[in-house]
């Protein structure tokens, strides 16, 4: 299986796992939207000295995969590209901030160092919570919940295109890809000469298929703005389950918990 025939059926798990039915799965939407952009506000407003306070917000992504069932194995896989960028946002901090803050068996730990490495915690949480949002819920009802939020139809729709045009252009690619494999079956990978004709190959190709697309959707009635299909009315857990959220994420932003907790055993 070649690399965009991974990437293709990658979106085609996202959309199996978040069809599911587990408790947070069952939750509105624009709750889970909710909930998800008060925890990266929380999480990133945190001081860039504090890590203790940071690792307490790990409690949201592990409660989200035990009650999902979500893989976190598979997550962590799946975010395996991202990852390396998170390290590089702050793998400079200890060059240029090398003030010494304290002695870690004997071994001196600078600012820079717990800045740098709250730094990736942050990053890392937040991401990890984005992709919690896309995998216990589906495209249709997260651009659903924006039009609640009153976000301009006009967005809405080229998210929404966006995400599912995706599926198409792979597809092409992989038609073009299995052609040329076909006629260079001793060559590995695509000769750079051919780079720019098949790459107009796959624009127009792009270009007819959502040409045809588009068409289809005219006929079954699209005028302009996707009419989301009314979800099921709120139920009391929809509005616990924001507050309650919330609530925590105050808590444990606003306390020392974990120093709390310490000096109970002391």
């Amino acid at each position: 299986m070649s690399k965009i025939s991974d990437a293709i059926y990658e979106v085609h798990y996202m959309d199996t796992i978040a069809s599911g039915t587990s408790p947070v799965h069952r939750v509105h939407p624009l709750a889970k939207l909710l909930v998800t952009i008060a925890y990266i506000w929380f999480t990133v407003s945190f001081d860039k000295y504090n890590v203790t306070g940071l690792i307490t917000m790990v409690v949201y992504p592990v409660a989200l995969f035990s009650l999902s069932e979500v893989s976190f194995k598979h997550s962590i896989k799946k975010l395996r590209i991202v990852l390396p960028f998170v390290v590089l946002i702050g793998i400079f901090n200890p060059i240029f901030d090398r003030t010494p803050r304290f002695l870690l068996y004997g071994l001196t730990i600078t600012n820079g160092m717990v800045s740098g490495f709250a730094l990736f915690i942050k990053a890392f949480l937040t991401v990890l919570a984005s992709y919690l949002l896309i995998a216990t819920t589906r495209i249709e009802s997260i651009c659903y919940a924006l039009n609640i939020l009153h976000m301009p139809d006009m967005l809405v729709t080229q998210i929404l295109l966006t995400y599912r045009y995706i599926t198409v252009l792979l597809s092409e690619a992989n038609h073009i890809f299995e052609a040329y494999s076909l006629r260079a079956p001793f060559q590995k990978g695509i000769h750079y000469k051919v780079w720019g004709s098949l790459i107009g190959q796959l624009l127009f190709r792009s270009i007819d298929r959502a040409s045809s697309l588009y068409d289809s959707m005219v006929l079954r009635g699209y005028s302009g703005s996707f009419k989301h299909s009314q979800l099921p009315n709120a139920r009391w857990q929809d509005f616990a389950y924001p507050l309650l959220w919330v609530t925590l994420f105050a808590v444990l932003r606003y306390t020392n918990l974990i120093s709390f907790i310490g000096n109970l055993f002391i």
